[in-house]
Formats: structure tokens, C-alpha cells, sequence
């Protein structure tokens, strides 16, 4: 099987991991959602082509953020026009968060013995999120909130051991590609299987949904995650980034 496109995996994870308050111009759309998340709270081209008026509208998609409680952040993928790319070196954004998008064509995966498919709002996904991850009640408010508007079928998944949620994720699938995210394990369970357990249990959960694809993304400096989604059969797709204005000189 061919994997699908750049584009397809892009879309389909804007529709997976949507913002609480979107706005398009032309090919680059804009998400604002309290500040949970890089990719919720950014900017993005979606068409190489489509370069009119860069500068303006930087400042502009960058006011937009700022409105809606953002920071100005763009999400740079082989999709961006290289006129924004130039325009935002010249005007002295930085490059941040390194990372791949990995995917691989979906097969069996036999889910944990101890783990569960929950609702995204089920408190006991949302417990697990926050002790694991280690938000604050604060965090979770803008967790919650942008898992309350994702309108794909979506889960939770929770795997225990001796009674604790000890990893979590999350799995929703758009255009039947299945992408995970928030994969979180007990850092003092580590090595364990865990992470591996989890995902199989989420891969399993889409599989019987209609999925036929598997992506996620990860980023560059995560050796310990990347060796975990390629023993599950995922590769390298392609790259990208995220740019923020550089401090005033």
C-alpha cells in the first residue's frame, strides 16, 4: 500500500486535533484554543503555491493569535510557500520542536489485557492525562475544552498496572487515518512495555473502527519515542517545525 500524501496526513490531522476557534486565508489557516498545544495554537500554509502579500499576512495571522490568546506561532511543513519561510528569516523567527510525522499502513494489533477505551471527556481518561502529564487544574481546563470540540470518532486510552493508570494516550481518525497523540507513560514505569501496550490497545480500538493508516507525530529529539513507534512498524514521512518571532535585538 502507498502511503498517502503529505497533504492527506496534514489534513487529516487538522481535523483530528482541531482549534477551538478557526479562521482560513486562502491556503493558511489559523487555530487558536487557550494556549493547549503548539499545533492547536499556530498558523499554517497548506499551499506552496499560494504567496501573495507574505508579509502582511504574517502580521496578520500573527495579531489574530495574539487576539484569541495565542502566541504567534507558525507550523512549518513541506506544504509551506518558501516565500513564508524567507519571510519569517528575515524578519528573525526562530526555528523550535523539531519533528517527523511517522505512519505506517495499519494491521492487527492485540490490545493489553489492562487497558481500556474510554470517551475523551470519561474522568478517568482525563485523571490519567493530568497525573501522568503533570498538568495543573489550569492545564486540564484547556485540555478538556479542545477534546470537547473534536468531532471525529476519538478515544482515550488508559493501561494499568496493580490497579494505576500507568500510560495514556489518545487515538482519532479522520479520512480513516488513525493518529495518536498526548502518548504519555509513568516515567517511574518506564521500560516496561508500557508505551507499547498503549499503543497497540489504541491501534486495535481503530483498526475495528475502519482504519487503515496509522500516523503520529513525534519530534526529533525524542530517541526513546522514535524507537518506540518504529518497533511498532511506523516510519519516517517527512519533517517539520514550528517558528516563533526571535527576541528584540
Amino acid at each position: 500500500m502507498t502511503l498517502p500524501s503529505v497533504e492527506t496526513f496534514e489534513r487529516a490531522g487538522l481535523e483530528a486535533w482541531p482549534g477551538i476557534t478557526v479562521q482560513w486565508d486562502g491556503n493558511w489557516v489559523r487555530r487558536a484554543s487557550g494556549g493547549y498545544t503548539k499545533r492547536a495554537n499556530s498558523a499554517q500554509c497548506f499551499d506552496p503555491a499560494d504567496d501573495a502579500d507574505v508579509d502582511l499576512r504574517i502580521i496578520s495571522a500573527s495579531s489574530w493569535l495574539i487576539v484569541n490568546g495565542a502566541k504567534p506561532v507558525f507550523r512549518i511543513t513541506p506544504l509551506s510557500a518558501p516565500a513564508l519561510n524567507q519571510a519569517l528569516d528575515q524578519a528573525g523567527w526562530v526555528e523550535i520542536d523539531k519533528s517527523h510525522l511517522y505512519a505506517m499502513e495499519l494491521g492487527a494489533h492485540e490490545p493489553d489485557a489492562e487497558g481500556r477505551s474510554l470517551s475523551l471527556l470519561d474522568p478517568e481518561f482525563l485523571a490519567a492525562q493530568q497525573k501522568l502529564q503533570g498538568h495543573d487544574d489550569a492545564m486540564l481546563v484547556r485540555m478538556r475544552a479542545l477534546l470537547a470540540v473534536m468531532a471525529v470518532p476519538a478515544c482515550g486510552i488508559v493501561v494499568h498496572r496493580d490497579g494505576e493508570a500507568a500510560a495514556a494516550g489518545l487515538m482519532a481518525i479522520s479520512n480513516g487515518i488513525v493518529i495518536a497523540g498526548n502518548v504519555i507513560t509513568d516515567p517511574t514505569r518506564r521500560r516496561q512495555g508500557l508505551g507499547t501496550a498503549m499503543m497497540r490497545t489504541g491501534l486495535a480500538w481503530a483498526r475495528d473502527k475502519g482504519a487503515t493508516i496509522a500516523a503520529l507525530n513525534v519530534q526529533a529529539d525524542n530517541p526513546a519515542g522514535k524507537a518506540l513507534y518504529q518497533s511498532l512498524g511506523y516510519s519516517h514521512q517527512y519533517d517539520y517545525s514550528y517558528r516563533i518571532p526571535g527576541a528584540p535585538k
